[in-house]
């Protein structure tokens, strides 16, 4: 899958192209990332990397995470993650090494996967984008109900119980989103700033992560061939 970095959402903003075109971006401090372990074929049954971001008091970690990361020579951390590398590509990593989001230069997309904010118990119209009751005279006041669930109750539309996937009100949010081939439009090395463009999922200062794209929509899989033609 490649490097993968951790990072922190600090928000969004905007900036301006040299024609004067305004984007939209989300900026994210992304690492630096400590690479605290090697997972090998011969000992794991697979090959990856253990990475670790965000600084934590000893006395909020434990003793077996404390222990972990001081192997590596580094403090102990708040997060650790593990992203999965070719036997070819393990060889680039070893223990201790930082990562930092200078190793995305060169990238044109990357995929940043994070936490989506949640919104409670909600219902149908919100949750599943339902129209609603028609509004007409005769209609009592229950515009926002999901309707009739009957037919669904089996496979064979009859039975005891709903059946499953029947889209009802429910707990909504709180789940991992992925979002896609998204533009990197800048990155500061100094501060640890990568500025994508477009929003990513997740409330400001949440956890995500951020990867090279692995599949790409086929306008930018064209572009990205076009330029590495050019290379």
């Amino acid at each position: 899958m490649g490097l993968s970095i951790l990072g922190k959402k600090i928000g969004m903003t905007r900036v301006y192209t040299e024609q004067g075109v305004s984007t939209p971006v989300t900026v994210i401090e992304a690492g630096p990332c400590v690479v605290t372990q090697l997972r090998t074929n011969e000992r794991d049954g697979y090959t990856a990397v253990q990475i670790g971001y965000g600084d934590i008091k000893a006395k909020n970690s434990t003793i077996p995470l404390i222990a972990h990361d001081f192997k590596a020579g580094s403090a102990p951390r708040r997060h650790h993650r593990e992203f999965r590398v070719s036997e070819s590509e393990i060889a680039k990593f070893t223990v201790g090494q930082s990562l930092t989001v200078k190793d995305l230069e060169g990238t044109p997309y990357v995929d940043v996967v994070g936490q989506s904010k949640g919104k409670g118990f909600a219902g149908t119209m919100k949750r599943h984008n339902f129209k609603g009751l028609t509004a007409s005279h005769g209609t009592e006041r229950k515009h926002r109900s999901p309707g009739s669930i009957g037919s669904l109750c089996s496979n064979r539309g009859f039975g005891g119980g709903v059946k499953k996937g029947k889209k009802m009100a429910g707990h909504m949010g709180d789940e991992r989103v992925t979002v896609r081939s998204i533009d990197i439009v800048r990155i500061d090395p100094d501060r640890n700033l990568i500025l994508v463009k477009g929003s990513v999922p997740g409330a400001n200062n949440g956890l995500v992560e951020i990867r090279p794209s692995i599949r790409l929509y086929k306008t930018k899989g064209k572009k990205a061939a076009a330029a590495a033609g050019k290379k």
